[in-house]
């Protein structure tokens, strides 16, 4: 399993650090979920580690080269990104959509070439939406428009993929399909993805490793793991949430 991006006592944040000594790996082949509470730190950790945002210290290697040492291009052939912002409005297709994965390939007027079509065709095959290429960007729901983000971001061809919050808005049933989608990606197309979520029991159901950030500290480990040594006990303050490691799912006690 190929170690494709490794972070080495890793401080992020802004004027501070909002979490230190961030320790993490991405392997081709691995889906891994980034867990933790809200305002933990988990976009920023996201937006560091894929060039978005500068480190306050630590290192980052991305096949083996210091990321802060690589030009925007030489990233945007690495790592691709799936954040959660609204597309502004636009008569785009969905196939334009997919196609604009390529732009760190194509010349300077954006021209396909044949290899840059095939790659837009696999992703759109791969991600199962050929009835919606000639649609508009702006007539999808929610969850289609979700699984046409991650087209894009496979007609990028990077051996990573980096989503933020993806399952948000999606209803249980498209949350369920991109989960799944997900997976398959990483063990069929040999991705390293990395996804932050709020949906827990979903990503320990679905992913390989986790990644959890709280009280200051950010572990990961293997999903069974993980499950077995009780980290998540640590995630939320609350005393009346806890996990329960057998069924793996939340009990609220005291409602």
């Amino acid at each position: 399993m190929k170690k494709i991006l490794h972070s080495e006592n890793l401080s992020i944040g802004y004027s501070s650090p909002i979490a230190s000594d961030i320790d993490i790996s991405l392997c081709s082949g691995k889906l891994v979920s980034l867990i933790g509470a809200n305002g933990i730190g988990k976009s920023t950790l996201l937006r560091t580690i894929t060039g978005l945002q500068n480190p306050i210290s630590g290192t980052i290697l991305l096949d083996g080269e210091p990321l802060q040492k690589m030009s925007a291009s030489e990233i945007a052939k690495k790592i691709s990104v799936v954040l959660t912002e609204k597309l502004p409005p636009s008569n785009l297709t969905v196939y334009e959509l997919v196609a604009s994965g390529r732009h760190p390939y194509t010349n300077w007027i954006g021209s396909l070439a044949p290899q840059d079509k095939k790659c837009i065709d696999d992703a759109i095959q791969i991600t199962g939406i050929e009835s919606l290429v000639n649609k508009k960007s702006h007539q999808l729901s929610d969850g289609q428009l979700q699984t046409v983000m991650i087209a894009r971001a496979l007609a990028q061809d990077t051996p990573i993929i980096v989503l933020d919050e993806p399952s948000t808005h999606l209803d249980i049933v498209h949350k369920a399909k991109l989960f799944r989608l997900l997976k398959k990606l990483a063990h069929e197309q040999q991705k390293a993805i990395l996804f932050s979520t709020h949906d827990i029991e979903l990503a320990l159901e679905t992913s390989d490793e986790i990644i959890m950030m709280a009280g200051g500290k950010t572990i990961q480990e293997n999903t069974v793991d993980f499950i077995r040594g009780n980290h998540i006990r640590n995630l939320f303050e609350d005393p009346d949430i806890q996990f329960d490691p057998e069924k793996v799912k939340f009990v609220f006690k005291n409602l």
